[in-house]
């Protein structure tokens, strides 16, 4: 199949009528009264009755805790919506959903160590944990920040705190200190939780001194706990309060759970301060009706503790699901690790990045081939768009009987938009649908939906509120910050403005294009310009840099351009001293592809550098607002460059 072009919308799987029937979306729509409905008329409805739909998933997914009265309350505008606005419950409650010596959560390391814990001993981990955080004083509305791996004690740390009503947040340990501290310094954690070093790629990484750095810039620690090396207190924590139960106490359905990051263009990363109920409900719809997650299923996706699909990972347990993580390199030490795992767990669902699925094509790895696979029925893919031969790559080298789900949303409601539907056939290079209970549309720069145009590029858009909407911007006064990120876009009209391009496709999906503001994207993870403005411009060589995201090898690359001081040339050594700064103070995820030096570069005449101008004219777009550029000549001289020739 691989050696054949596949045209886009080419049918390449459908599921049987048996297996449609069996899925969790189908008997949902029965116990809604909407038997035999296809996905199109269950859709609308759920999103003509939003407290219906929302109410339904609470009972279908035996949420526990106490629903209440009121499942949605229509305010003055969507912000002001609210759901379920008396309910209470635990999360931890939930999250252990099971009990006994079944395997709750499998972890790996990148020596192949494998650690487990069953749901009883899971049980008594976050018993213990969440002990030694009320001896200190955590309470409910604290905040606990954990500088962490993909482990099994970042689920443990993360619903102890959850018991408690306090708020978690995570950094992965490849973030460096100036990165931990802009997101961190800002929620004034009580307790960190920090590991002393992490593998990847086989080599290690001593993270001692980093996290000592990071404790030492948040004033606001009581606490100190270490994970791993010689001065690990976890295990003793663990030990010392082990009798103690996991607490049960309720809280509001609207408590903070999470905060998560999302760097922009200017100042330190936002933080995003989601909801207990409206997150753990919408994962609960997303896992059990659009990727069928049943109880017993194993699930492994990819992930680090700097993505929200950890968050989305984690909430599988509330499932039934028994949660396998892996830390480390996926191609370390053979390429074929995740699909090792696969037989050897019997995973029934597993979840990557589809720059994985591009780069396991391009060495032409054919686990179909080497691997039984017999237990996995689905897979799903998010980070960037999945291309027409990865869909067809997918079928003909990994399996052929299998759920292809690809899915996008974000780190801003912890969740996605548009995704799988288990019971339609997949396409190449289409997103199946709208995700049922999220109004998701596209809209042209009229505000007119495209529905009717497939393939017309536009503005992803939802024109209703949904329970995973964040609460807000930690510390955004009278939510200017989150009023201007996704709803001014279209200020007469009371909608979500994503970012995102996209398009409908005839069958009803959707095709994602990428970012349509200044947001960076590399394999997925949304990176602001800021952090990487605040590196290179402390540089005295350079007079003043362009940052902006290049669509490239199905992917985004990010893209730097500076501007040098007088007599100064931009030289191989500088370039390598530019990477090192941004990898050692923000990540390698910021690191970009391509440093390159320009004589000018684009304003408008206020004097504002035009990220958004430069991407789109080097991505071949339509180049919004030029009548506002005081030097457009700049810009078409960028989009003339070699380098960013393709």
């Amino acid at each position: 199949m691989t050696n054949e072009p596949i045209a886009f919308g080419s049918q390449l799987w459908a599921p049987s009528p048996e297996r449609a029937a069996a899925t969790n979306l189908t008997h949902f729509a029965q116990s809604v009264g909407l038997p035999g409905a296809d996905y199109d008329a269950l859709h609308e409805w759920s999103t003509s009755h939003p407290g219906e739909f929302w109410s339904a998933v609470w009972d279908f997914a035996k949420v526990q805790g106490e629903k209440g009265t009121v499942a949605f309350q229509k305010g003055d505008h969507m912000r002001a919506d609210r759901f379920f606005s008396d309910a209470k419950l635990n999360l931890a409650t939930n999250l252990l959903s099971k009990a006994g010596t079944g395997l709750a959560v499998v972890a790996y390391d990148e020596t192949g160590v494998r650690r487990t814990k069953t749901w009883d001993q899971l049980r008594s981990d976050i018993g213990a944990f969440a002990a030694a955080l009320r001896e200190v004083g955590v309470k409910s509305g604290d905040r606990i920040a954990a500088y962490l791996p993909h482990s099994i004690e970042a689920i443990v740390a993360m619903i102890a705190t959850a018991s408690l009503g306090a708020t978690f947040s995570t950094a992965s340990p490849d973030f460096g200190t100036a990165g931990v501290l802009d997101r961190f310094s800002q929620i004034d954690p009580v307790v960190l939780l920090g590991c002393t070093g992490y593998s990847y790629g086989g080599k290690h990484f001593d993270t001692t001194d980093r996290l000592n750095e990071i404790a030492a810039g948040l004033p606001t620690l009581r606490k100190l706990i270490t994970v791993g090396g010689p001065k690990d207190n976890y295990e003793e924590l663990l030990e010392s309060h082990r009798i103690a139960a996991v607490p049960t106490t309720t809280y509001a359905y609207d408590q903070p759970w999470y905060v998560l990051y999302s760097s922009g263009t200017t100042g330190k990363p936002k933080c995003f301060v989601h909801r207990a109920g409206g997150v753990l409900l919408k994962h609960l719809e997303e896992h059990q009706l659009h990727c069928d997650f049943k109880v017993g299923d194993v699930v492994l996706y990819f992930t680090t503790t700097g993505w929200m699909m950890w968050n989305w990972l984690v909430s599988a347990l509330a499932s039934g699901c028994t949660v396998v993580c892996v830390d480390g390199s996926p191609f370390h030490p053979t390429p074929s690790r995740l699909f090792d795992i696969v037989d050897r767990e019997g995973v029934t669902f597993l979840g990557v990045g589809a720059k994985y699925i591009d780069s396991l094509k391009k060495e032409g790895l054919r686990p179909a081939d080497t691997h039984e696979l017999t237990s996995l029925r689905a897979m799903c893919s998010t980070g960037s768009p999945l291309s027409t031969e990865s869909y067809a790559y997918v079928y003909d080298a990994i399996k052929s009987d299998l759920h292809l789900g690809s899915i996008s949303g974000g780190t801003d409601l912890c969740g996605s938009f548009v995704g799988s539907d288990p019971t339609s056939p997949v396409f190449a290079g289409e997103i199946a649908r709208p995700l049922l209970g999220m109004a998701t549309d596209v809209w042209n720069a009229d505000a007119q939906s495209l529905r009717d145009k497939p393939l017309t590029r536009g503005e992803l858009v939802c024109t209703q509120s949904f329970p995973s909407m964040p609460i807000g911007f930690w510390g955004d006064v009278n939510d200017e910050k989150y009023t201007a990120a996704y709803f001014e876009r279209f200020p007469k009209h009371d909608v979500w403005a994503h970012g995102d391009f996209a398009a409908w496709t005839e069958h009803g999906g959707f095709v994602i294009h990428g970012r349509s503001d200044s947001t960076l994207n590399p394999g997925g993870v949304r990176i602001g310009t800021a952090e990487i403005y605040r590196q290179v411009e402390q540089l005295p060589e350079i007079v003043e840099s362009l940052v902006f995201g290049q669509d490239f090898d199905n992917d985004s690359r990010i893209v730097l351009l500076v501007r040098m001081a007088l007599g100064v040339s931009l030289t191989s050594e500088l370039v390598t001293l530019i990477k090192q700064r941004i990898r050692a103070n923000c990540s390698p995820r910021h690191v970009p592809a391509l440093v390159l030096a320009v004589d000018d570069l684009p304003r408008t005449r206020s004097g504002k550098l035009t990220e958004l101008a430069v991407a789109d004219a080097v991505n071949g777009r339509e180049v919004r607002n030029t009548e506002a550029m005081a030097n457009p000549e700049a810009l078409w001289a960028i989009a003339a460059l070699p380098d960013l020739m393709r």
